[in-house]
């Protein structure tokens, strides 16, 4: 299925991007600790999970329909945020991104995210593998019809 086939695809997107670069190590360690621009940081990446969807505030259940497709996708994206956000709010929107990938729960937050990125990019019909696209990108994405 095409990711333009949900009512809300430009945030399901955001969530999507946000999962991925979450659910990747060595894209953390090449991209982020390397400090390679095009591809924001932990700290955008999790305001692109949460920034629209609330998903700081609400289940993710909310959305299905229209940012997810169904309950088992939006179960995983609300294990996936609330391990995230218990870190980042342990070590601060400010900390830099080593202070993330040295806590001792960034491993599970890791593969929760990774659970929630195949889950949404395989029902997508996207290759969960493939490296994570940037920003600009997504921007270039999101701004399509």
């Amino acid at each position: 299925m095409p990711l333009t086939d949900m009512p809300w695809w430009r945030w399901r997107s955001n969530v999507r991007s946000a999962l991925h670069m979450l659910s990747d190590p060595a894209f953390q360690r090449d991209c982020w600790l390397a400090g390679q621009d095009g591809y924001g940081d932990v700290t955008d990446a999790v305001y692109r999970l949460v920034e629209d969807t609330w998903l700081d505030n609400w289940s993710a259940e909310k959305y299905v329909g229209t940012i997810f497709r169904d309950s088992q996708e939006a179960a995983m994206v609300d294990v996936a945020v609330l391990r995230v956000l218990r870190i980042m709010h342990q070590v601060g929107a400010d900390a830099p991104v080593s202070a993330y990938m040295e806590h001792h729960g960034w491993p599970e937050a890791v593969r929760a995210a990774r659970e929630a990125h195949v889950r949404l990019a395989t029902n997508d019909g996207d290759e969960p593998d493939a490296p994570p696209r940037s920003l600009q990108a997504l921007t270039l994405l999101t701004q399509a019809v």
